[in-house]
C-alpha cells in the first residue's frame, strides 16, 4: 500500500472531524448562552430593535455551523472511502496469499512426491530422466514465483540495481526467444514486420526480459488452442516505439481491460480448460517495468475467445543500419 501524507491520513482526518464536531458544539453552547445574554443586555440598554441583531446573529450561527458540519461530513466521507479501499486491498491481499500459496505449494508437493518415489522404488533410467525433467520444471516454476516477489519488492522500493543500456530492441526480443525456445516449444511466436532501421531503446536488459517472459507466459497460459500463437509487431511513432503482442488466447473481458494491471488483481476468468490460479502480480510487474523505462502498457481485446493485444510504448532513439 502506498504511504499517505500526514494531512490525508485516515487517523488524522478522523481526529480533525472529531475536534471539529466538539468545537461546533462548544461554539453553539457559547453563542446561545453567553453571547445571547450580552446582546440582549446591549439591546435593552440602548433601546434598539432586537430583530435586526438577533436575525443577523442567527444567520451567522447557521453559516458557521453549516461549514463545520460540512467539514465533519467531508471527513466522514473520506474515512469511508479509505475504509472501502482498505477492505478491497485486504481482500486482494487475501486472494493473493491464497493463490500464491497454491503456486508455491504445488511444485513443492510435486517435488516431494517424486523424491519419495525415488527413495522407495527402483526406477528405470528412462523414467528417472523423465521424472528429473518434471522436477526441474517444478524448481523453475518455484524459483520464478520467488523471484517475481523479490523483484517486485525491489522495483516498488526503487532499489533495483541494473544498468540502463542502449539496446537494439528487435535483436533483444529475437535473442530472448532463441534463448527460451524450450519454454515456448509448443508455441508459434513470430516477429513480424522487422524494422528497416535499428530500434535503439535505453533499457535494463534483465528487467525487460522479465517483462517479455510475463507477457508471453500469460499468452500461453490463458490459451486453449492446440497451437498458441503470438505475433510481435513493431511500429515507429514520432517519439516512441510501439511493440504489440497479439495472441489467439481466450481474450479479456471488457470490465477487466483496465484492471488487469492492478496489484494482486485476477480477472474473472470462466473458461473451460483454463486454470485461474496465479499470484496476480505478473501483469502488475509488467506495468511497473514499463513505467520504470519511461513507457506504458495497455491491453485490448475484442472479447472473450477472441485473443488479446498488449501494446507496449517505449521512448526510443533511431539509428540507420549504416550508423
Amino acid at each position: 500500500m502506498k504511504k499517505t501524507g500526514l494531512f490525508i491520513h485516515p487517523i488524522f482526518i478522523f481526529i480533525l472531524s472529531t475536534v471539529t464536531l466538539a468545537v461546533s458544539l462548544f461554539l453553539y453552547i457559547y453563542w446561545y448562552i453567553g453571547v445571547s445574554a450580552e446582546l440582549e443586555a446591549v439591546v435593552r440598554r440602548y433601546q434598539l430593535d432586537p430583530n435586526q441583531f438577533f436575525e443577523a446573529r442567527t444567520w451567522v450561527v447557521i453559516l458557521v455551523l453549516s461549514v463545520l458540519v460540512g467539514v465533519i461530513l467531508l471527513g466522514i466521507i473520506i474515512i469511508l472511502i479509505y475504509d472501502l479501499k482498505t477492505v478491497r486491498l485486504y481482500g486482494l491481499q487475501q486472494s493473493f496469499i491464497n493463490n500464491f500459496t497454491h503456486e508455491l505449494k504445488t511444485p513443492v508437493t510435486s517435488l516431494k512426491l517424486y523424491l519419495e518415489t525415488f527413495a522407495r522404488h527402483q526406477i528405470p533410467r528412462k523414467d528417472q530422466e523423465r521424472y528429473i525433467g518434471y522436477m526441474l520444471q517444478d524448481i523453475e516454476r518455484l524459483s520464478g514465483n520467488i523471484n517475481s516477489i523479490l523483484n517486485l519488492a525491489k522495483i516498488e522500493s526503487k532499489v533495483y540495481e541494473g544498468t540502463v543500456v542502449p539496446t537494439d530492441m528487435f535483436e533483444l526480443i529475437k535473442n530472448f526467444l532463441s534463448d527460451n525456445c524450450h519454454i515456448f516449444e509448443n508455441c508459434d511466436i513470430r516477429l513480424k514486420n522487422p524494422p528497416q532501421e535499428k530500434i535503439i531503446c535505453p533499457v535494463i536488459v534483465p528487467l525487460f526480459e522479465m517483462l517479455l517472459m510475463n507477457i508471453l507466459t500469460n499468452a500461453v497460459k490463458y490459451n486453449i488452442s492446440e497451437s498458441p500463437m503470438v505475433a510481435i509487431t513493431f511500429k515507429k511513432e514520432p517519439r516512441s516505439l510501439l511493440i504489440q503482442f497479439k495472441d489467439n488466447g481466450i481474450g479479456i473481458a471488457r470490465e477487466d481491460k483496465k484492471k488487469i494491471f492492478r496489484k494482486f488483481y485476477q480477472g474473472n476468468i470462466r473458461h473451460e480448460g483454463i486454470h485461474t490460479g496465479g499470484s496476480g502480480i505478473g501483469l502488475y510487474l509488467v506495468s511497473q517495468i514499463a513505467r520504470l523505462h519511461g513507457g506504458r502498457i495497455t491491453a485490448d481485446s475484442d472479447g472473450p475467445g477472441k485473443g488479446s493485444i498488449f501494446s507496449l510504448t517505449l521512448p526510443h532513439k533511431w539509428k540507420n543500419k549504416e550508423s
